[in-house]
């Protein structure tokens, strides 16, 4: 059971990182432009102090700290998710928009992996006959 909780957290942190941007001249996955925010040549503190930024690394970071606990918490679960659903919200609104199917459908592997962690997380615990 616990093994489960953590490859769903896995899976949230995987599939926040396969979001896509994309604007004028430029384009990337979240992974690429939090590699560049982190080891590229332009890191600056205020960089990492933007909501859009802030708030899905922390969520990210959170969801990691939860793969390291013996039974990950599902208050930590989901506000790591919640973080990370700001973003991710936002992605699929903007994709809607703009009728990019790149951007809207880029958000939908999070969702649905959201969505199972919520089912799992408020699943009625069923004893099973000994």
């Amino acid at each position: 059971m616990n093994s489960r909780k953590k490859i769903l957290n896995s899976l949230l942190i995987l599939t926040s990182l396969i979001g896509y941007l994309e604007w004028p001249n430029n384009h990337g996955f979240l992974f690429q432009l939090q590699y560049e925010l982190l080891f590229g040549s332009a890191r600056d503190i205020k960089n990492f102090l933007h909501p859009a930024i802030f708030f899905p690394m922390t969520g990210e970071l959170i969801l990691i700290y939860t793969l390291f606990q013996k039974i990950p918490g599902r208050i930590l679960t989901f506000i790591g998710m919640a973080c990370i659903a700001v973003l991710m919200i936002i992605l699929l609104i903007v994709g809607v928009a703009a009728s990019n199917l790149k951007i809207a459908g880029s958000s939908i592997p999070f969702f649905v992996t959201a969505f199972f962690i919520l089912k799992f997380n408020f699943k009625k615990n069923k004893e099973t006959p000994s």
